[in-house]
């Protein structure tokens, strides 16, 4: 839908099909007319009011035609376009912040239109091929139509002060992802996910307009105001963006759900989208390196004041968790592991990865936080999503209006006050289960690290609570120091009374009826 390109707007230039779909077009182009007003500051009344007023008009898809020679170019060929970083928008005046912007090509096809909002009003950034630099390829730009954008990054002094780093990047669909200081980028977020699993398939809502919002000289923050999109939902965003050791943002958020045949089966908010091909606790026997993942965990804490911590797995199969919570204060998918030793990497530098930390600002009601667990052939996809499904939808015509906190953390991240899963370890032992017949059954050793660890006295009494679903039985489960860690180890074996269904296991540590540590919860995955 091209809400906010200027007349003039012909709705049969590009689809020449009469009857309905030529409706919404020309519904669609009167829109623009009227909201295209030259030299408007942009502001957060007007961007709902557009996102209402399109949700009240059928959905258009984007056209993501490309000039033949551009769509032409493979992988290394778009790699080869990169932005002049003399033209990034602010450079010249010395703010900062800095924006430059990414190339249409390949995987990028959908434009988005980008804008600034000063002094003087708001005034769409225009592709030009004098801002890029084509390398090797031989492009005739100048036959070219307008193209628009594929997306930006933001760029701050994150790491020192005479250099302007990546900060975030906003490109394809909804996906963005961000640092904070000595950081390498990994896992990603999304505006929304819809139907990542039920329905009739998912659907990718997609940013198609922004406006950067022009930063005042000294300014400790950045502002990003962007339009959503999607068959069944439009909305309006407003990112806050404060970098620094813990880059936070803050994301402001106003939903309208469009009615038609298909009813939304799943909206997930505040989505994250990782990768995981082996670790601990899932060990590869083919990979040199002990680890390969952008985040090892999914952390949880509820109203009810407990925190969850779910490892992460790549399974033969997907496999989806629900966690339900009546009030939510908290999830991220996370990378503990710090170390370089676990990952043996110089390249990919996984002990460098953020976790993401997702706070809701207000309550979010009853819901469950959803993972979904994807195979994966190698480490180049992303085969981990995590989102809020909130329990109730708001009724017909009423927007869902909702605020978070997303922070990027590094070496200093999101951990329970008491104490937390060090490492999760995953082994094979023989259970018994007659005097003739015995069965190989996972065995998982886990340590807990933390100040309520620290603090305990020598000889403490600490007791291992395992807990299994009706597919298994607990043989055996032990709590004990561990002191060559300063950890207390606690290890359990469970029998899957069908090895068709998987089993979903609760551990943690407790001294005198009083929780010590965090929840590990673990499913274990059919053979």
């Amino acid at each position: 839908m091209r809400l906010l390109r200027p007349p003039p707007c012909d709705p049969f230039a590009s689809h020449p099909a009469r009857g309905g779909r030529a409706a919404a077009r020309l519904l669609a182009c009167l829109l623009a007319s009227l909201l295209s007003l030259p030299a408007l500051a942009m502001d957060w009344a007007q961007l709902t009011e557009q996102a209402r007023l399109l949700s009240n008009t059928p959905f258009v898809p984007a056209d993501d035609r490309l000039p033949a020679d551009l769509a032409g170019l493979d992988y290394d060929q778009v790699r080869d376009i990169r932005f002049r970083p003399d033209q990034a928008l602010w450079r010249s005046d010395g703010l900062p912040f800095e924006a430059q912007f990414f190339h249409l090509g390949l995987y990028q096809r959908q434009p988005v239109r980008i804008h600034e909002v000063g002094p003087q009003g708001s005034r769409e950034l225009a592709h030009r091929p004098a801002d890029y630099d084509y390398g090797r390829n031989r492009l005739d730009t100048a036959g070219w139509p307008a193209l628009g954008h594929a997306g930006f990054r933001l760029h701050h002094p994150l790491n020192r002060p005479d250099y302007m780093d990546e900060l975030v990047v906003f490109l394809g669909a909804s996906y963005f992802r961000a640092l904070g200081a000595g950081q390498q980028y990994g896992l990603s977020a999304r505006g929304l996910a819809i139907d990542t699993v039920g329905g009739q398939g998912e659907e990718f809502p997609r940013f198609t307009d922004f406006w950067l919002l022009r930063p005042a000289p000294g300014a400790d923050t950045v502002t990003v105001l962007a339009l959503l999109d999607s068959p069944r939902a439009t909305g309006a965003y407003r990112f806050e963006i404060r970098p620094g050791a813990e880059t936070v943002m803050t994301v402001t958020a106003r939903l309208h759900l469009r009615t038609g045949d298909r009813a939304i089966e799943r909206l997930g908010l505040a989505p994250l989208t990782s990768m995981f091909l082996h670790g601990e606790n899932q060990p590869s026997a083919s990979d040199f390196r002990p680890e390969v993942h952008d985040s090892d965990g999914l952390l949880m804490h509820s109203g009810s004041g407990e925190w969850l911590w779910r490892p992460l797995q790549r399974p033969e199969r997907k496999s989806v968790s629900s966690f339900q919570l009546d009030r939510l204060l908290g999830f991220g998918l996370m990378q503990r592991d710090r170390r370089h030793a676990s990952y043996e990497d110089p390249e990919a530098r996984y002990e460098r990865r953020p976790s993401a930390w997702v706070v809701p600002l207000g309550d979010w009601g009853p819901g469950h936080v959803e993972l979904v667990q994807l195979p994966t052939p190698d480490e180049t996809h992303d085969n981990i999503v995590a989102y809020w499904v909130p329990r109730h939808l708001p009724p017909d015509g009423q927007p869902l209006e909702f605020a978070y906190e997303l922070r990027w953390q590094g070496d200093r991240q999101q951990l329970p006050p008491g104490a937390w899963t060090s490492q999760s370890r995953r082994g094979y032992g023989y259970t018994r289960l007659s005097a003739d017949e015995q069965r190989l059954q996972p065995q998982y050793v886990i340590d807990f690290a933390g100040p309520a660890i620290e603090s305990l006295p020598e000889g403490a009494a600490v007791r291992a609570v395992v807990t299994a679903d009706d597919n298994g039985r607990v043989v055996e489960s032990l709590a004990y120091p561990n002191p060559a860690a300063g950890t207390w180890r606690l290890s359990l074996r469970v029998q899957r009374l069908d090895p068709a269904r998987p089993v979903e296991v609760r551990a943690f540590l407790q001294l005198d009826h009083h929780t010590l540590s965090e929840t590990w919860t673990h499913v274990i995955l059919p053979d």
